[in-house]
Order: structure tokens, then sequence, then C-alpha cells
């Protein structure tokens, strides 16, 4: 990465401010490439197509006033605090396939390893660390634009992490809530040589901008729309927990590319609201297929033909049309 790289700070660690912030540059910064490194404290981070009441362990939430926001890209949810570290690489699509591993993951290996660290790419979306995972990494396409980003856990607190999601025994197999946290890793433990978050946060400023480091600002017209981005989208109910309709038929199924819930009202035979669920990585909003699904007879072959007229990719990651239909209509 020698090329010129725009680098962004939010000054926040609020994670209505900072998602705000994240997606007000997607929108506004049209051209060339940007770096954004930033923290939520104490948050719960769920993907855009989740059930966040299915993904949070609601008593433990309140009792340790943990904040709960929904961002815009596909996955499952995360904790954050300020052991965390996120990083968010907002560039031109161009070619998308090469662009995930190529461009952003391979970096962010080699800065670990860089550090010493055993770092590898793995599955669908994570980094892991002599076997344990140490990052997550979700994506999206905005009018040309490519949003990547991600979470490195450096030194966050395990028991949190555990505590605050409400694990879903299909995802781990029944595993019990230790079998869960030892799956994680954070950076830090791995470390030859001890550092703390602020070294760390500059090692990885300076390693993934290289030479071509710019220091940037958002304009005041850009900070304004932040703060309006915020209040009417990332501090509402609406968003955050209101996206879920009544439903009469509901199914969930585990695929290669994640989990699948859709949540169908159907009324005389016909679609009347639909949702769904899952941490599979989408990188467009669902909004444009169940949108077109409403109105829609509930039979397979009409709900195919409605698929039929998008790029499933965008929409559901890897999970495939007939992986939809066989979770919709009940097909093993």
């Amino acid at each position: 990465m020698s090329q010129e790289i725009h680098y962004l700070e939010t000054g926040s660690q609020d994670p209505f401010y900072n998602l705000a912030f994240e997606e007000t540059v997607l929108r506004s910064r049209r051209s060339g490439e940007y770096l954004l490194l930033w923290q939520n404290d104490n948050t719960i981070v769920i993907g855009q197509n989740q059930n966040a009441e299915g993904e949070i362990n609601r008593a433990f939430v309140e009792a340790h006033q943990i904040r709960v926001v929904r961002r815009t890209t596909g996955g499952g949810a995360v904790y954050h605090d300020l052991g965390n570290l996120n990083y968010s690489f907002i560039t031109d699509v161009g070619d998308a396939e090469r662009l995930t591993m190529e461009r952003f993951t391979r970096p962010i290996v080699e800065a670990l390893q860089g550090l010493g660290l055993q770092a590898e790419a793995s599955g669908r979306n994570d980094i892991l660390v002599e076997g344990r995972k140490v990052s997550g990494t979700a994506q999206r396409l905005l009018r040309g634009r490519f949003l990547y980003h991600g979470t490195l856990l450096f030194d966050a607190n395990p028991g949190m992490v555990s505590g605050a999601l409400n694990v879903d025994p299909a995802k781990f197999e029944s595993k019990s809530a230790k079998s869960v946290r030892s799956r994680i890793g954070n950076i830090r433990e791995f470390l030859k040589t001890d550092m703390d978050m602020p070294a760390f946060w500059s090692y990885l400023k300076k390693t993934l901008a290289g030479s071509g480091l710019v220091e940037d600002h958002l304009t005041d017209e850009e900070l304004a729309a932040v703060d309006e981005l915020k209040r009417t989208k990332y501090d509402t109910w609406e968003w955050n927990f209101g996206r879920s309709p009544k439903y009469n038929l509901r199914n969930k199924r585990r695929w290669d590319g994640g989990t699948l819930e859709p949540c169908v009202e159907v009324d005389q035979g016909v679609i009347r609201q639909i949702v769904f669920y899952g941490d599979f990585l989408a990188v467009s909003p669902m909004d444009e297929v169940t949108g077109a699904l409403v109105g829609t007879p509930f039979r397979r072959e009409d709900v195919a033909a409605v698929l039929d007229c998008f790029p499933l990719r965008d929409y559901f990651g890897t999970i495939t049309r007939d992986q939809v239909l066989n979770t919709m209509f009940y097909v093993d």
C-alpha cells in the first residue's frame, strides 16, 4: 500500500457516532484511498441482517450498561471495548474478487506477522493467530465505493466478550461458553515483546499506510452530516432493534456461507413482510430484495422468480439461491 492513503480518526469512543462517521466518509469521499482507525467502548455491534434480541444476552447487557448498535455490513455480532481496535479501508471497487484478500486482509496479516505473530487468514472473514481468532471482517459496496472493515482483539476482556453475546448454539455446535471463549485470542498475549494499545495503534497506522500516509480531517459540513446521521439513524431504536416483522413462518439453517433465518408474514398466501436474519457476508442492503418479495405469492417458484432478478452474492454472500429457497420452504 505505497500509494497515497488518507488517514482519519473519529476522535470518539461512541459507537453511534463512529459508525455515522464511517458511513459519512463512505458517502462523501467519492475518490481516493482512506484508512480509519477507531475504538468503541463497551458496545455490541450486530451485523446488518441480524436479529438484535437474538444475538445479545439482554440481562448481561443491561447490567453492564453495554450499548447495542447495528452496522451496515453483514457478518456476526461482536463485542467491542477499549482493548479492541477497529480499522476501516474505503476505496474504489475495482476488481472486487481480488480486492478483499490482496488489498486489505493481507496487509493486516503481514502487519501482525511483522510483530512476530503466526497470523493467517482463515475461512470467510477471520484472521487467526495460532488457531485463535483475533480479527473478524466485513465489507460493503456503495455506488462504486468499497468499505472493508474489521476488528483487532488486542487486549479485550474475554469475560465481557462471552457474557455479552448470546451465542447461537448452531454456530458453535453446542460447545460450552468456555469453549467459545477459548476460540478467540488477544494479540497482546502472543507478542514476544510487550507493547500497549497506543504503541500498537501507532505501529498499525504506519504499517498500513506506509510512505503514502496523508493526515486528513472531515470538513465542518461533513461533521454536521455525521451528527445528523447519528441522530436520525444510529441513535434510533428503529435502526438498532426495530427491523422485525410479525411473522407466521420462521426457519433457521446453518450453511457454509453462514446462518440464514427468514421471518415471513404471509396473508392470504401472499408475502406481506419479510426479513432475512443471519451472519452471512452481504455487501449490499437487503431492502431491495425484501421489497421486491412483498406482494409475491408464497410459493417456491414465485419467490425463485424474484430472486433470479438480483445478483444474490451481493445480498447473501456465498449462500446460494437454492439454499435460500430450501430454508424458506423447509427442504432438507
